[in-house]
Order: C-alpha cells, then sequence, then structure tokens
C-alpha cells in the first residue's frame, strides 16, 4: 500500500477503521451494494477477538467459542461468503448447562416443569416468582444486581443471574446497568411490566420477525472455528484490507474526510467520502477528529475493559469424573472459586481433540478477578487445575494447553453508560458522515456484532444513496 491514498471526489468510497467481526461485516456488506471500501486495521491480523488455533487434533479458541443464530442475518451472510458446508453446529445431546451451587455443577433447569423440581432453587426461591407479575417499574436507573433483586429476589441473582452475567461481561451484576447491558430485558418490564409477561408476549414478537431469543438460538461454529468467517471475510475484501495500519487522526474536508496515520513505519492519509470507526471504545477516545462542535470523546477512555484469560485443556477422557456432555459450566461469584467457568468444547463440536479425550475452555478474570487473569503462565495452569478437580474431578496433568491473555476484553455497560452512548449520538450529529460502531455501542455478543455490521452498512448506504429506500435490518 502507498504512503498516501487518494480516492477522487466523485467516488463515493467508504473507509472503515478496524478489522473486527463488526468492521469486516459492514465493509463485505458495503461492498455488495456496489460501494467502494477500504479496511483498515492497526493489528497484523483480522477478527479482533477472534482466534482459533488448531494443533495436529486439537483446535482451541482463544475468544468466542460460538455464534448464536438469532436472525436470518447471520444465515444470509454465512451463505453468501459459501461457508455453508464449513458451518459446524453443535451436537444436539450437547444442551446441558451447569451451574455451581455448594461445590458442585448442578443443571440449569431448561423449562418450567424442570425448573419446579430442580434443586439449583430452593422453595422459598421459586414461590417467590409467583409475585414478579405484581412489582412495579423502577422509577429510575438501576444496575442488573437490584432489578434482579428486586423483581426475583436474591436467590435468583446469586444462582441464575450472576453467573450469566459473569460468562457474557465477565462483569459484576453490581455495577452493570440493566437498561444497557440486557435492554431486551429492561425492555419488557417496560412495555409489559412484567418479565413473565414480556417472555410470552416478547416471544410472539420474535416469531413475527423472523427472529429467535438467544437462549433458544442454535449455537455453532466452523469445521476449523469461528476464525473461519473473519478469514473468509477478509478474503472476499482482497487488497482492500490493510494490515499494520494506525488512524491517528480523522479530519473532514470538502469532499468527506482524511484519516491520517501510519502503515507501519511509513505515513499514511487517505480520503474517502464516508469513515465508519469500528475500533475500540479508547482507542477513540484518543482518536483525534477535528469537527467543529463535536463533543469530547475522552470520557470512553474510562471504559472498564476488564483482563481475562482463555485456558484451554486437554485431558484423557479417563481423567475426568464428571461426564462433560453439554454446554460448560457457570460458577456463581459467591462459591469462591478461581475461574469463571468452563466450556465443554469437545463435547459441543467435533474435532476439538483426539479420540478418548476432552477440551475444556476455562475463563480466568474479569472484574471482581482481574489480579488472576495476569499470572503466569504455570500459576494461571494450576490454578485452573485445582478447581477443576474441585469441580470435574480432573486428575493428572493436561496433555495439550493453550493460553490466550486480552488485557482488556469486553467493555462494561455500568450504571450511567448512557452518557458513553450520548457523545456517540452526538459526535455522528455534529459530523455527517462519521459512522461509529462497535461492541461498546451495540452488544457484546458476536450475533449483536454481526448484525450491527449489517444494519450499519444500510445506514451508510442510505446516506450515499438518500433516494435508494434501504432494507430495514431485524436486531440479531
Amino acid at each position: 500500500m502507498p504512503a498516501t491514498t487518494a480516492h477522487p471526489a466523485t467516488t463515493a468510497s467508504v473507509g472503515i477503521i478496524g478489522a473486527g467481526i463488526t468492521g469486516l461485516t459492514a465493509a463485505f456488506q458495503l461492498r455488495r451494494a456496489g460501494i467502494a471500501t477500504t479496511v483498515y486495521e492497526a493489528a497484523a491480523r483480522p477478527g479482533g477477538v477472534i482466534c482459533s488455533f488448531r494443533e495436529g487434533p486439537w483446535l482451541a479458541e482463544g475468544g468466542p467459542n460460538t455464534i448464536l443464530d438469532t436472525s436470518p442475518v447471520i444465515g444470509q451472510l454465512i451463505g453468501e461468503l459459501g461457508l455453508v458446508g464449513r458451518r459446524l453446529d453443535s451436537r444436539p445431546e450437547a444442551t446441558a448447562r451447569y451451574v455451581v451451587r455448594d461445590g458442585r455443577p448442578v443443571p440449569l433447569p431448561s423449562s418450567g416443569p424442570k425448573f419446579f423440581v430442580s434443586p439449583l432453587f430452593s422453595w422459598k426461591a421459586k414461590s417467590r416468582l409467583l409475585a414478579e407479575p405484581f412489582i412495579p417499574r423502577a422509577e429510575s436507573e438501576e444496575s442488573v444486581a437490584d432489578f434482579v433483586r428486586r423483581r426475583l429476589g436474591q436467590e435468583f441473582l446469586d444462582y441464575a443471574i450472576d453467573p450469566l452475567v459473569t460468562g457474557i461481561y465477565a462483569g459484576d451484576p453490581a455495577a452493570l446497568s440493566i437498561q444497557h447491558a440486557f435492554p431486551r430485558v429492561y425492555a419488557q418490564e417496560d412495555q409489559y411490566g412484567s418479565l413473565i409477561r414480556g417472555q410470552i408476549f416478547g416471544a410472539r414478537e420474535r416469531k413475527r420477525r423472523g427472529e429467535v431469543s438467544k437462549a433458544n438460538a442454535k449455537k455453532f461454529s466452523f469445521d476449523q472455528g469461528l476464525q473461519v468467517l473473519p478469514d473468509a471475510l477478509a478474503q472476499a475484501l482482497g487488497q482492500d484490507l490493510h494490515l499494520n495500519c494506525r488512524i491517528d487522526g480523522i479530519q473532514p474536508t470538502q469532499s468527506g474526510w482524511c484519516l491520517n496515520g501510519r502503515h507501519g513505519d511509513q505515513p499514511l492519509t487517505a480520503e474517502h467520502r464516508v469513515v465508519l470507526f469500528c475500533g475500540t471504545a479508547h482507542t477513540l477516545a484518543r482518536l483525534q477528529i477535528d469537527v467543529p462542535g463535536a463533543p469530547s470523546l475522552q470520557p470512553l477512555g474510562s471504559v472498564n475493559y476488564p483482563p481475562v484469560s482463555s485456558v484451554v485443556l486437554g485431558f484423557r477422557r479417563g481423567d475426568v469424573d464428571h461426564p462433560c456432555e453439554g454446554f460448560g459450566m457457570l460458577i456463581p461469584h459467591r462459591e469462591g472459586f478461581g475461574i469463571l467457568g468452563t466450556i465443554f468444547s469437545s463435547s459441543l463440536f467435533t474435532g476439538r481433540a483426539p479420540e478418548d479425550h476432552l477440551t475444556l475452555t476455562v475463563y480466568v478474570g474479569g472484574v471482581r478477578n482481574a489480579d488472576k487473569a495476569a499470572l503466569p503462565d504455570t500459576e494461571l495452569i494450576d490454578l485452573v487445575r485445582r478447581d477443576l478437580n474441585r469441580l470435574l474431578g480432573v486428575r493428572g496433568a493436561p496433555v495439550y494447553s493453550h493460553i490466550t491473555r486480552w488485557p482488556a476484553a469486553i467493555p462494561q455497560y455500568d450504571v450511567g453508560y448512557g452518557n458513553h452512548k450520548a457523545l456517540l449520538d452526538q459526535l455522528e450529529s455534529k459530523a455527517p458522515g462519521l459512522f461509529i460502531a462497535g461492541h461498546y455501542r451495540d452488544g457484546v455478543a458476536l450475533s449483536d456484532s454481526l448484525g450491527t455490521g449489517t444494519r450499519t452498512a444500510e445506514r451508510i448506504v442510505g446516506y450515499l444513496n438518500p433516494k435508494i429506500p434501504t432494507k430495514p435490518q431485524a436486531a440479531p
């Protein structure tokens, strides 16, 4: 790539900053709409937190393990990329989820009848749910913990929502905002006055839109792991994906925008009609954006991204007492373990371990155990082995290991997070032609990012061609 890249003023080109899954998806959709698109990525590889490692018969995921098939948009993208034959759905029998209570994994009830006979919750907690439809709405923004405690009770918070928050955000329900971290749950109370009524009527609305709730969505990956998806998107972009390109500033021009930065050790200048930023909140806070009247983005630098380490261990099947048949195991914070939870990777998908072996993916760190994520490799594996021994009866040394460290893993949508979102709205209103999208704005799940990339591409098409009606996209 030359040090300076300029597009003619008449060209409706789009420059995308960031080659995570949101940026790559948006770029793919824009190119399908016939719009010239260039992606600039500071790292040496595309995909962001998605990274799969194949080592002989072992396959380790360093980041997310699955995609939830929540919307037709996702299936359409897989088909357009020619990946239908490489899609790998989770095993039908791998549906059980476990939550640790009193030091042992207990199956999470998957239906109403199973809930009422489950040992995971006391009869007091179960009967407490009968009052839920009659509890009034909150008058101000609440944390997830306050919301759940008010509507469902302390025990449901401790053994259902706390481990869920750990699994999604590696976060603290006492800090996260129910309105922003779980907007659909918040909307159920706001619209229906009850979570139970919201589940009933919300299911009807999702069916009408062709959507599936995250709780009921199919889980899938690919034959060589999730990395297959960003690799396919990157391949489709070809020479229009530029790695090792750091963008430091964005300035408006008469015909659009000028990007300034570095490509390796060379200066970089590029002009585009539209710019889409898909980096992190911290990167956006540092970006020099010379737009009169635009708000300061420095507060975005305070968004909490706790560290998380992914530890993938392989064991002989005979060295593990627990059957490990299902999705995995979540651990409430009050149980006092050092790990956040475990995915039964080789039970979930084929091709993750050799015959008569298991692959377990364990997460360490997060908001409440940040120091543990930084332990040296040996100490980190020892911590994981001790907890797996107590919880799953894992004995002996692992025959395979892989560690991936994320010093800044998942943005936390804490109480008051609406102020950050308002900044982004203000920036876009003051800077027509500059768009912002990412997991700190539109949801942290991969399905969220895929939907966001598609919807943002639709917004950009509408901006460049206002006379052409855009097709509304359903949120995953």
